[in-house]
């Protein structure tokens, strides 16, 4: 019995040590859940007018008109909240690229330029290309590719020319002899109403004669030296003015009436943009005719330049809305002015 006792125990530890090891060995691993997939980066939310920031490189202040549209632009950003960097270039290029390499360092989020002259722009707007800031020309175009700016806003000035030489045609009964103040010499709306004023001429009143053309600079003061100096040249000959600004004609009007002649009758004045310094004058009978070249583009601009801000894309041509004035109503549409 003893013999079968201790075979017995011994039996018993061996089962008990297997059970022990079992117990030891180590579960299988449980199956790894895959990862949740990183949270997608959410995307920066849209800009408002107060978030926006804009840098405007105006010409400068040549006109009543330029003035007005100084005011637009600088009153509605005001009123939107927007922050503006403003310069004044004061008629000179230098000073415009300047302001745009000025605004592309404060890394704005738009730039609006009107460009004092068509040409020599290539280089600074691709600089603004390069820094992913778009350019909005506001009022007057660029001689420069498509893709060096994301949209012009203004007048279509070859049609505002056309419009002053039929109203001029009219006011001649197609005959006569006229001359002509040019704008500042290389500017875009100079170029154009010259050419839609002098090709409509040609096309439709050859009994037209233009005596002389001469830039004027878009500036009063320098309306009336050319004008002056017109009448010298061509005492008792010139039967109408054609101005490519109201400035200027309002300038050639005073030289007019120091000649002793009287505006709008002995010699027909027909000029373009539409201040209320023409209105006052064509109510008081010293002018004929003005088409309209609307400065007022502060809300079209600031409506491009928050959709450009935010990714959007935008009309390569906003067009203003225009009309043409005339002496017989001046009076009436005098109050409604607001340049």
């Amino acid at each position: 019995m003893k013999g079968v006792t201790k075979s017995f125990y011994l039996l018993l530890v061996f089962v008990m040590v297997l059970s022990l090891a079992a117990c030891s060995t180590p579960a299988p691993a449980a199956a790894e859940e895959p990862a949740a997939p990183a949270a997608e980066e959410a995307a920066p939310a849209e800009k408002t007018y107060q978030d926006l920031v804009v840098g405007f490189a105006q010409i400068g202040a040549e006109s009543g008109w330029r003035t007005a549209e100084t005011d637009s632009i600088k009153a509605e950003a005001e009123t939107l909240g927007v922050k503006l960097q403003f310069s004044d270039a004061q008629q000179k290029q230098e000073n415009q690229i300047k302001a745009i390499r000025s605004f592309i360092a404060q890394q704005v989020d738009v730039i609006g330029v009107a460009p004092v002259v068509e040409t020599g722009w290539e280089t600074v707007f691709a600089e603004a290309k390069d820094a992913g800031i778009p350019i909005i020309l506001v009022d007057r175009r660029a001689d420069v590719s498509d893709d060096l700016f994301a949209s012009f806003i203004g007048s279509d000035f070859v049609l505002e020319g056309e419009n002053a030489c039929m109203e001029m045609g009219e006011l001649l009964g197609g005959a006569g002899n006229i001359v002509e103040l040019e704008g500042t010499v290389g500017a875009g709306p100079a170029i154009d109403r010259k050419k839609g004023f002098d090709d409509c001429m040609a096309a439709n009143y050859p009994d037209i004669t233009i005596l002389e053309s001469q830039t004027g600079d878009f500036t009063r003061a320098k309306g009336k030296e050319v004008m002056e100096a017109f009448l010298k040249t061509y005492t008792g000959e010139i039967n109408g003015v054609y101005a490519h600004n109201d400035d200027m004609a309002l300038g050639a009007i005073q030289a007019i009436e120091e000649a002793g002649l009287k505006p709008a009758e002995d010699i027909i004045i027909v000029s373009i943009d539409g201040v209320k310094g023409i209105f006052e004058a064509m109510a008081a009978g010293k002018a004929n005719v003005t088409v309209e070249c609307n400065p007022l583009l502060g809300p079209q601009f600031y409506e491009a330049a928050l959709t450009l801000a935010n990714g959007g894309s935008v009309e390569k041509w906003i067009k203003s809305n225009e009309g043409i004035f005339r002496a017989d109503t001046a009076a009436e549409d005098l109050p409604t002015r607001t340049y």
